[in-house]
């Protein structure tokens, strides 16, 4: 039985299902009871008792009517008999965890549930949805009443859909599906954008302190609607300083900070600087100790000094932060390393579609994606070079097939 004393360790990950980045539910066979899109609300499942619509109690979850059997002389469903609904990740990933939450559904939980993953580029329909490949992230396992269950994923593969399953009916509150980011390297060629972003790979790792609110809304999607959507921590008694340390989406130059203290207005910091770090793993000022203002944008051009993959947030001496923003560009160095983890993590047909895309025969695309994972991008052209020759002028396909590879990996 899963031990729910304690939080995992991935529930310190990024919520890939979370609404604030773009998750819905898309699709579920029935939800008579109480609607699917309750299965993403990021506040914690409540109960109000009596309080009753035109179908029963109004229940804070996804709740599917009572399933019944073929006949009076088969009343009971069968064993194969279950609903299901669907979300579409906020931000494609590699899944960690999930967390199915039957809070408040007492007699009226499911007997047993199971989550699948599927990778769908796009914006696919139902239809669609239903037609693609799925693969088992939770076997089906028993599930209790009025429990957070959590369940650890140990795949290597990148998802852009989640199907919850539930057998033979019943509620769940809510689903959390945390992982890390791994973004399409194609939707980020050419442009500056904010590198510090969840949506583009962007993660907390560590924070001084995290008391009244978590570090991950630091690099959230939008702006803080309310105070409780930022970073804020608890009132500093000693001369030291709160900081949060950040991932960035691949290595870039950062070429502007934003500071954001909007709805922060008696428990503004006095002061903030920026750092950052590269693979030397010595720290240097992006931005150094500026005055800020409460309830205040501070938006502030910086001169790039060296690439950086870590930014570190330092704030003097105490107090919250609304958002983060570290606008700059991946270095070529960043955008080849986002590319071939991409690459390697994403399903055989989509890498095949992307090489053949790039430049590739069908053939030649069904060739290098078998080769994966590639430990580096040498040994990813390696295996492109490696190709059997097609009846072209010499030196014609190596030319074609480098030309293809650096278009995707820039290599």
């Amino acid at each position: 039985m899963t031990d729910t004393t304690s939080p995992a360790a991935f529930t310190e990950l990024v919520n890939l299902a979370a609404r604030t980045l773009g998750a819905g539910v898309v699709a579920a066979n029935d939800e008579l009871f109480a609607e699917k899109e309750n299965l993403i609300v990021a506040a914690p499942a409540e109960f109000r008792p009596h309080t009753f619509g035109h179908k029963g109690q109004i229940m804070d979850g996804w709740e599917t009517r009572r399933r019944r059997g073929a006949g009076a002389d088969e009343p009971h469903p069968t064993d194969a008999d279950h609903d299901w609904a669907i979300v579409r990740l906020g931000v494609a990933g590699v899944v960690r965890g999930v967390v199915v939450d039957t809070a408040h559904f007492t007699g009226n939980y499911p007997e047993t549930g199971s989550v699948e993953g599927a990778s769908v580029p796009g914006a696919p329909s139902p239809e669609e949805l239903a037609a693609a490949e799925w693969t088992e992230l939770v076997p089906r396992t028993t599930l209790r009443g009025d429990t957070a269950h959590e369940f650890p994923v140990e795949l290597e593969q990148r998802f852009t859909h989640v199907r919850l399953n539930i057998w033979p009916d019943g509620g769940v509150a809510r689903l959390r599906v945390y992982g890390e980011v791994v973004a399409d390297p194609r939707d980020l060629d050419g442009l500056t954008f904010d590198l510090a972003a969840q949506e583009s790979g962007g993660v907390a790792t560590g924070a001084s302190d995290r008391y009244f609110s978590s570090p991950h809304n630091l690099n959230s999607l939008g702006r803080a609607a309310v105070m409780g959507e930022g970073w804020e921590t608890r009132r500093r008694r000693n001369k030291d300083h709160d900081w949060v340390e950040l991932k960035l989406a691949g290595e870039g130059e950062v070429l502007a900070v934003e500071v954001d203290t909007t709805h922060f207005v008696a428990n503004c910091p006095g002061w903030a600087s920026v750092s950052g770090r590269d693979g030397s793993g010595e720290w240097f000022d992006l931005l150094p100790r500026t005055r800020l203002q409460p309830d205040t944008r501070h938006r502030l051009r910086v001169t790039p000094q060296r690439p950086v993959t870590e930014a570190r947030l330092n704030v003097f001496p105490d107090g919250g932060v609304a958002r983060l923003r570290l606008t700059g560009r991946l270095t070529e160095a960043g955008r080849a390393a986002l590319a071939l983890r991409w690459l390697n993590l994403v399903p055989a047909a989509e890498a095949e579609q992307a090489l053949a895309e790039a430049g590739l025969s069908a053939a030649e695309a069904a060739s290098v994606s078998a080769a994966r994972p590639f430990a580096d991008a040498a040994s990813a052209r390696a295996t492109v070079d490696a190709l059997q020759p097609q009846d072209t002028p010499d030196g014609a396909d190596t030319t074609r097939r480098r030309a293809a590879i650096w278009r995707l990996l820039g290599v």
